[in-house]
């Protein structure tokens, strides 16, 4: 089938400058609770109460609500909803979730799958918060609202058969942003997705849960600057607040609890903290109820579970799937560290955690009871040794950072240094199928700040950037100066949406710096994050870092853009390439499949072009033909070999119908054939050629977002 006239357009720009879109990391609107709650009043105003009630029960649900209700009234203020329309979705976005706080802890808090009992308690929240809000004497649209939002836009939800139109837009909305948040967000039982793959999962289920037309709208929405949109938004809504709350809302705190901490302010000393973040050991702390308030960095390396997931959780022997050395599992009634706080005796057993490969880990659990001076218990710490014999990533990449070369100026890594490591953490990242991050940063108006104020300060600037980076910074991380007033770090073990949390809170932290020699002013820096993916060389992951730097500076600067999908969550079963016989023939031959739109698609391969250094070759109404260079390591050493690549679109239209008609309708997928060979005869006797073009079709399919169309297909003999 023949792709439409825009599609055309989009190809013969192919051959301009690249420039992709990115996708902003927003995190929460503050990170203050005194302003979230200020938030919170200016639009609930006495029903602030339950949304309180809903932080005392489960503190990151609230915070979720006020994520989701920010970003639909930013996406709201984008379309032609009047402001009676966009209030009620403001207001049924923050109230979503109340129903949870008739759901039992054991429920919220559980890691596992749930029962079948369980499932239909937590399906259930949304009719507990319609009859909540009806007590309070909530609109019955705001009601509609939150309780139409589970239906499907397809009309399979058997429980609310609604579908199309008979669901009211904010509620199709509302569904939008709440599944695309909670899939962004870290959990106990997943990390948090990218936000490219959570888009592309948004664009899959397009048609059937989703309204396919607003799932277009809101990836236009969050290509823009979501921190600068939730900037707006807040500053709306805080405009409408008449005056501040009580006193005690304005009672200066100590400290700032930022999203995503993994211990509790001022519960320890400042050596005391940066010890145990900085220990390879995991530590966890629990109060004597078992719930967990630290939970550091060596834990999150050990287990895979995110220190803002697990937090405020019970630790059970469940939690961590813990086997005894028999490999039996321990029940939870049997948990060594509920009977060390009742004992007030120390344990120390060997048992066995599911790491974060997937596979059981030996450890050595070590529990000791912490009691105060009248002998009341007040909780326990709790040490995880990793007891195996296997040496993990981290060491090796703490060998090497003992070893680098530093620059003079900042005593962070040199730019020969980074060169080297980037190709060392690609490597291992690969080798051991984990995850890696890149970040790069850049100083903003950097040439006024030497202008203005001359060179040492601005020598004073970057001095002080590379402190800032660095004490953010996990072990067996690495900070280097790239060139001038550009910095990268180097994220071992880190997915991309972990990195870019990391890097709003270093530009946060960073904006709220001030500096001596610049007359107490402070500075901005932008930031560019990637993730390593499948086929990814240094080079390639260096400029997709490099392109999210530059699209942070022409948003705006002093912002967060991630690109990149990052590794796939699931190895495809079977290959998704096939080798044909040599000559005359493409040595990959076949076909990608994505549910985004064929121009959205066409947009991505720009990223893949750019980052990959590809020469255009040809362009025609439907396809494109593309020269991209190959190194990899050969017996002779370091070998280049050029492959083309041809990139057929089209658009397969799936023609979806309802007994209500309501959902039918024709939903675009967008179709990419595949082609890829050595440009070079001499080439295809090569061993390594093969290798190096299913890792070019790999990195392809990634930059697509797309799936193996026909998974059944085998590789066939050379």
């Amino acid at each position: 089938m023949p792709v439409n006239h825009r599609v055309s357009e989009v190809l013969q720009r192919l051959g301009q400058a690249a420039q992709e879109d990115g996708l902003m990391s927003s995190g929460e609107a503050s990170s203050e609770r005194r302003f979230q709650r200020q938030l919170v009043k200016s639009r609930l105003g006495s029903a602030a109460g339950l949304f309180t009630a809903l932080r005392c029960k489960h503190a990151s649900t609230a915070s979720h609500s006020l994520r989701v209700a920010l970003v639909c009234s930013g996406w709201a203020a984008s379309t032609d909803m009047t402001s009676e329309q966009r209030e009620t979705l403001e207001v049924a976005a923050l109230l979503h979730d109340i129903g949870k706080i008739g759901v039992p802890d054991s429920i919220i808090m559980k890691p596992g799958r749930l029962e079948p009992e369980e499932a239909a308690a937590m399906a259930g929240c949304r009719q507990l918060a319609v009859e909540m809000l009806t007590t309070t004497g909530a609109p019955q649209f705001v009601l509609d609202t939150i309780l139409t939002a589970a239906a499907w836009f397809d009309g399979s939800n058997k429980e609310l058969p609604l579908a199309g139109d008979q669901i009211p837009q904010a509620a199709r909305m509302l569904a939008i942003v709440d599944a695309f948040d909670s899939m962004t967000t870290d959990h106990v039982y997943r990390r948090a997705r990218s936000r490219e793959r959570a888009v592309a999962e948004l664009f899959d289920f397009a048609g059937r849960q989703f309204d396919h037309k607003l799932v277009k709208s809101f990836a236009e929405l969050i290509s823009r600057d979501q921190r600068v949109l939730s900037d707006q938004v807040a500053s709306q809504w805080l405009a409408e607040l008449s005056h501040l709350s009580t006193s005690w809302e304005t009672y200066p705190t100590t400290a700032t609890t930022r999203p995503g901490d993994r211990r509790q302010r001022g519960t320890n000393t400042l050596f005391e903290q940066k010890l145990v973040e900085n220990m390879h050991d995991g530590v966890v702390f629990v109060n004597n109820q078992q719930q967990i308030f630290m939970w550091n960095t060596g834990a999150e390396r050990l287990t895979g579970i995110a220190g803002a997931a697990v937090c405020g959780r019970n630790f059970q022997p469940s939690l961590l799937q813990m086997s005894d050395q028999k490999g039996s599992l321990i029940d939870d009634d049997d948990c060594p560290v509920s009977k060390s706080i009742a004992s007030g005796i120390q344990v120390l057993e060997r048992v066995g955690v599911l790491g974060r490969s997937g596979r059981h880990v030996t450890i050595d659990l070590h529990v000791i009871p912490v009691y105060d001076d009248n002998r009341k218990a007040c909780g326990a710490t709790i040490l995880l040794h990793d007891a195996s014999s296997e040496t993990t990533l981290e060491e090796r990449c703490q060998a090497l950072h003992a070893q680098m070369i530093r620059d003079p100026l900042t005593q962070v890594a040199n730019r020969a240094e980074f060169d080297r490591m980037l190709s060392l953490f690609v490597e291992a990242h690969q080798d051991t199928e984990l995850t890696c991050s890149l970040i790069m940063a850049d100083i903003d108006h950097f040439k006024y700040i030497n202008d203005t104020f001359g060179h040492q300060a601005g020598d004073e600037a970057i001095v002080n950037f590379a402190s800032l980076l660095k004490s953010m910074c996990r072990s067996g991380d690495l900070v280097a100066r790239y060139g001038g007033e550009e910095f990268t770090v180097l994220c071992a073990d880190c997915d991309n949406a972990t990195a870019a949390s990391r890097a709003e809170a270093m530009r946060k932290k960073l904006s709220e710096t001030t500096h001596e020699k610049l007359a107490n002013h402070t500075v901005t820096a932008s930031f560019g994050v990637t993730e390593l993916q499948p086929g990814d060389t240094p080079e390639s992951m260096l400029r997709r870092s490099d392109r999210a730097l530059l699209q942070a500076k022409d948003q705006g600067r002093n912002q967060v853009v991630q690109l990149g999908a990052g590794m796939p969550e699931e190895p495809p079963k079977n290959r998704w390439f096939t080798f044909k016989p040599w000559k005359g023939n493409a040595l990959i031959d076949t076909a990608l499949v994505t549910n985004v739109p064929v121009d959205i698609a066409i947009e991505k391969l720009r990223g893949f072009i750019s980052d990959r250094k590809a020469r255009i070759v040809l362009v025609t109404e439907d396809q494109v033909k593309l020269e991209v260079t190959e190194t990899a390591q050969g017996k002779l050493g370091p070998q280049r070999v050029p492959y083309v690549v041809e990139v057929q679109f089209s658009q397969q239209r799936q023609a979806k119908t309802n007994s209500s008609n309501l959902a039918g309708g024709e939903y675009a997928a967008t179709l990419a054939n595949v082609k890829i060979r050595p440009k070079r005869e001499r080439d295809r006797r090569r061993s390594l050629v093969a290798e190096r073009a299913r890792l070019l079709l790999g990195s392809l399919r990634s930059y697509l977002m797309a799936k193996e169309q026909n998974t059944e297909l085998e590789p066939q003999e050379l």
